[in-house]
């Protein structure tokens, strides 16, 4: 044997021991992948926590208002890493934007959401559940809001971790019921509006699906199965673009702009009527100039529907922030508030650093932990493309606004994530439809059961999961909350 070989042999042990390290130190990078964002997040929440000290530090009590903005900036991460997916889901599902693209439009208009139309004067969040005036010991509620914000941070975190888009809305309303059955008992709740809240789990997903079901039609009946597809477009893409500038902009008059301004549904319809026909003329140009030299296929119109998509999308965020960040800061305010007065309220000022905590908490999660959210709103359910996600964008932003008219109360979450069921479960109906159709000029063709199975459009699994996390949604945080103000009791 002589020395070349053994240098050979050598080399070969020493590129095969190189290769194990290499694949063991890219093992350890994606275990640890998750430990980063986790990290981040215990930062985040102990400079929130720190915030409060430095702020209220000298006030009697500053603690339980440290704690609280611990439990707030916590509350908040949860709600970008949950509820915002149901924004941008649908267009990165669509192809209309990257993940990163998603996650940074959205990170900026739900900060300036909240921050610019987040409001100085919002509800406890009591959302009408309990009379604030049943817990006059302010003691017994500030434990009630830090148990109700402790509670639904952590239903919103597990639904999360399994995967499922819940109403953050739902999750808070839930603590709220039950941290007040914990200190004053089950005659504490308006079992009235409890009921009405629980019906909202049915109306919200079901006029979002239907809604977003019917619009995906009249664009297959107008545009996609006529002759000339780029001509259709261009008469009806303006028209339809007008019809989305309208519904955000009297969205955005009703609820993202409410904090700023009071607008009234007749003022709210005119300002969306007027710019929805400003947007439709001005976007005739642009679609023609779009459409120069499109082949006269499907795949074409995508193209047309991206940029309302993105759109969409931007402005669905911007309301979103504007709402939903009391979602966060809505209780730890009301904390805030109570231990300065020793005083008990529906309503009160929001500081600006209590906003602030809650605008990036919510930029943070979602950054941190969104894109599993956004992957799954926007993929798993069923496969979009830009002209269902732009049905689904619509619905979200028409049915709040039907909803507001009516007086009902509805989850924006589970508007958009109703409207996806919709749309596939018009597409399931639609290719059996064609088949028949199909079938009635050919022979029969047989079709095992597991076939027949697979080729369904929506997930069930999906399906039954999120509906299943929806249901259980407001009695699991009232439980949760119910054994944090307990505890709570026991510590004070």
């Amino acid at each position: 044997m002589t020395n070349t070989d053994d240098k050979t042999r050598a080399w070969q042990t020493l590129d095969r021991d190189l290769n194990r390290i290499t694949r063991l130190e890219a093992a350890t990078l994606y275990t640890s992948r998750p430990l980063v964002g986790v990290g981040i997040s215990l930062v985040f929440v102990t400079l929130a926590a720190l915030t409060a000290l430095l702020l209220t530090g000298a006030e009697p009590g500053s603690l339980v208002v440290v704690i609280a903005a611990a439990f707030g900036a916590y509350m908040a991460l949860n709600i970008g890493a949950n509820d915002v997916a149901n924004n941008m889901g649908p267009a990165v599902g669509a192809g209309a934007l990257p993940m990163m693209g998603a996650i940074a439009i959205a990170a900026i208009f739900e900060s300036a959401g909240a921050l610019i139309a987040g409001g100085d004067v919002v509800s406890t969040i009591s959302k009408g559940i309990i009379d604030p005036a049943s817990l006059s010991n302010s003691t017994y509620f500030i434990w009630a809001m830090m148990s109700a914000l402790l509670s639904a941070a952590i239903w919103v975190n597990i639904a999360t971790w399994i995967g499922a888009p819940v109403s953050t809305t739902h999750s808070v309303v839930g603590g709220v019921m039950g941290a007040g059955i914990a200190a004053a008992g089950l005659s504490v709740v308006d079992w009235h509006q409890m009921s009405a809240i629980a019906a909202s789990w049915v109306i919200s997903p079901l006029l979002g699906g239907v809604f977003a079901a019917a619009m995906l039609a009249f664009i297959k009946w107008k545009v996609i199965y006529v002759e000339d597809k780029i001509a259709a477009a261009r008469v009806w893409v303006p028209v339809l673009i007008g019809i989305m500038a309208a519904a955000f902009a009297t969205y955005l008059a009703l609820k993202g702009l409410k904090h700023l301004i009071h607008i009234d549904m007749p003022r709210a319809l005119t300002i969306g009527g007027l710019t929805g026909i400003g947007c439709g003329l001005a976007a005739v140009p642009l679609i023609r100039r779009q459409s120069r030299g499109l082949e006269n296929r499907n795949r074409s119109l995508k193209i047309l529907f991206r940029l309302p998509l993105v759109i969409s999308a931007a402005l669905l965020s911007f309301a979103h922030g504007a709402n939903d960040v009391a979602n966060a800061v809505g209780p730890l305010a009301a904390v805030v508030y109570a231990q300065q007065t020793a005083g008990v309220s529906g309503q009160v000022a929001i500081p600006l650093w209590v906003m602030v905590i809650g605008a990036l908490g919510i930029s943070f999660g979602l950054v941190l932990f969104g894109p599993k959210l956004i992957a799954m709103v926007g993929n798993q359910i069923t496969k979009l493309n830009p002209m269902r996600a732009y049905c689904v964008a619509l619905s979200a932003a028409v049915t709040v606004i039907a909803a507001s008219w009516l007086g009902l109360p509805v989850s924006s979450t589970h508007i958009a994530v109703g409207g996806i069921f919709g749309v596939g479960f018009f597409r399931e109906w639609h290719a059996e439809r064609r088949a028949r159709q199909m079938q009635a000029t050919r022979p029969p063709k047989v079709i095992a059961p597991e076939e027949r199975k697979r080729r369904k459009l929506v997930r069930r699994s999906h399906f039954m999961t999120i509906v299943a996390a929806w249901v259980i949604t407001v009695p699991a945080a009232a439980i949760l909350s119910g054994i944090c103000f307990a505890l709570l009791s026991l510590l004070g």
